[in-house]
């Protein structure tokens, strides 16, 4: 367990912070950690795989590959599945439950391909144990993904259990809500954290349920992103119960607290005081209610937070209508509205809230710097706003910008 093949997926656009998390988090570098497509790469023990699941803000999943090779037929992935000894990972009294995700794969049904791995997986089970484990699609105790490429397969078991954006203080939530990985992909590329100087204060004026904010002020204290949650590997066979309390030990260790009477470092405000409400109860849960500062209000009025110019990160509201970079808003989806959660555009296409917004932050926000994630790609235009950097990032299938804009009373306008 020395030596294993870590896969750790994220979204499109943050491998790179990922690898640098990664690095920070473990020591790894060169050839045993490497930048894929989606993800990242990284060769290290079975005591990183639950360091990474405990501190990783930036991946979905830590999976262990334990399987790389070519395959034709369904009857491959059978014998390839055949071949991987589960029985040192899992018992046959765990329950399983088998995905396959594939890329331009020549076979024709993917639960075709997940029944002939989940079949393997039981019959050796049989063999070498005597009893076969049950499937639990629901609540499975240990999930094994398969990845299909055009002539390759790979095979992994999940450690993670639920995905890491459950971090286990959003208890309170709006419509569509910002997953806290996305969030932390966020701080990332805009370096807030980076660097032994003082944090600049950071605020979010759009706050929804707190995720950006909470985030923040948990990364300001140090408290590692799954804390309070637990994970698969918990019920795996390789589990030392000794090593994980170690770890979560040292975890608490290393949390920073505010002194008493200090200042609030991060805050946010929504048009939506119940929201706030929220955003405050998620906040209490997450240990950092005494670091973050909410307030209700609209974003196109509330003055700065803090007499020290700062930080603003942002995923602005759309509408129900508005249609975005060709597809149109699905009341609901994730991509979609926020009816009744946060600021609505006034216009189809957000242009009047927009440069309403721009016009506030450059009358009253000099000095700070605003982060902008958005699938509106000519978001800059309606802002009448140049941006001075614009970093690519995946919200699930929709494509986004980052963009920064540095604000500069009267000036840095588009013409």
């Amino acid at each position: 367990m020395n030596s294993l093949q870590l896969f750790l997926p994220c979204a499109a656009g943050v491998e790179d912070f990922l690898a640098a998390e990664v690095h920070a988090l473990t020591g790894l570098q060169g050839q045993d950690l490497l930048t894929r497509r989606g993800g990242v790469l990284a060769t290290a023990s079975w005591r990183d795989a639950m360091l990474l699941n405990l501190h990783c803000r930036l991946a979905q999943r830590v999976l262990v590959q334990l399987f790389y090779g070519e395959y034709r037929t369904e009857q491959d992935l059978y014998r390839a599945a055949s071949e991987v000894a589960w029985e040192i990972w899992f018992t046959p009294k765990q329950t399983i439950k088998v995905e396959v995700t594939a890329q331009h794969s020549p076979l024709t049904s993917l639960n075709f391909a997940a029944l002939k791995i989940k079949d393997a997986v039981c019959d050796r089970f049989r063999d070498k144990r005597g009893a076969r484990p049950d499937v639990d699609t629901q609540w499975p105790d240990v999930r094994l993904y398969a990845h299909l490429t055009t002539d390759t397969l790979s095979l992994y078991i999940d450690t993670s259990g639920e995905p890491l954006f459950k971090r286990g203080w959003r208890e309170d939530k709006g419509e569509a809500p910002l997953k806290e990985t996305l969030a932390a992909a966020m701080i990332a590329a805009c370096g807030w954290a980076e660097g032994d100087d003082d944090l600049l204060p950071l605020y979010d004026p759009c706050c929804g349920s707190g995720t950006i904010a909470i985030e923040a002020a948990q990364i300001a204290c140090n408290i590692a992103a799954g804390s309070l949650r637990r994970f698969a590997f918990e019920k795996m066979l390789p589990y030392q119960p000794h090593v994980w309390t170690a770890l979560k030990q040292e975890a608490d260790s290393q949390v920073v607290k505010p002194e008493p009477g200090q200042a609030p470092l991060v805050f946010g405000s929504d048009v939506s005081h119940r929201m706030v409400d929220f955003a405050q109860r998620n906040a209490q849960r997450a240990g950092v209610a005494d670091v973050i500062e909410f307030r209700g209000g609209d974003a196109l009025q509330r003055l700065p937070p803090s007499d020290v110019p700062g930080v603003m990160l942002i995923n602005p509201p759309y509408g129900e209508r508005i249609a975005v970079a060709g597809v149109a808003g699905v009341p609901g989806a994730e991509q979609g509205g926020r009816s009744g959660a946060r600021e609505e555009a006034q216009t189809e296409d957000g242009g009047e809230f927009f440069s309403q917004l721009a016009t506030h932050w450059k009358k009253n926000y000099s000095g700070w710097t605003a982060w902008v994630l958005t699938p509106d790609l000519k978001l800059p235009s309606k802002m009448r706003l140049k941006e001075s950097r614009r970093v690519p990032m995946w919200n699930g299938p929709l494509e986004c910008r980052l963009f920064k804009f540095d604000m500069v009373k009267g000036s840095a306008r588009t013409k």
